[in-house]
């Protein structure tokens, strides 16, 4: 069997982070499908300006997982945490997402998010906070 590699992004601006809704009606990062001869980091900063038209700064790797998409559809998804090279940059919606926003660190105990996600966003902000106040 042959992985399909995904690549993520947590972009956190503001104490908001950056989702997006796809057509099963859930929440996730931003990101995509590692191409042949692409670094993940190069996929990433591709994925997402196609999918928010946001320029980001690739950082660490922040996770690594297996996420069942659908039953019989495995993904390994590598998330890295991002910082936006334009702070004050509007995020556009593309067509490959329903919805796309800055959604603050309240509300998404509310929101349809795969645990792993919600992982990787806890971590990146954890990292944010040691990097704050060392």
């Amino acid at each position: 069997m042959r992985w399909i590699v995904s690549v993520k992004g947590v972009i956190q601006d503001e104490g908001r982070v950056l989702l997006a809704r796809n057509d099963r009606d859930e929440w996730e990062l931003p990101g995509g499908q590692l191409e042949a001869g692409e670094s993940p980091e190069a996929c990433l900063v591709r994925e997402i300006l196609e999918e928010s038209g946001l320029a980001v700064r690739v950082g660490p790797l922040i996770d690594c997982y297996v996420f069942d998409v659908v039953p019989g559809r495995s993904v390994l998804i590598l998330a890295y945490g991002c910082d936006l090279i334009s702070a004050a940059a509007e995020a556009r919606l593309s067509e490959e997402h329903v919805d796309l926003r800055f959604i603050a660190q309240a509300e998404l105990a509310s929101l349809s998010l795969p645990i792993g996600y919600r992982a990787a966003i806890a971590q990146w902000a954890q990292r944010q906070v040691h990097t704050e106040n060392p």
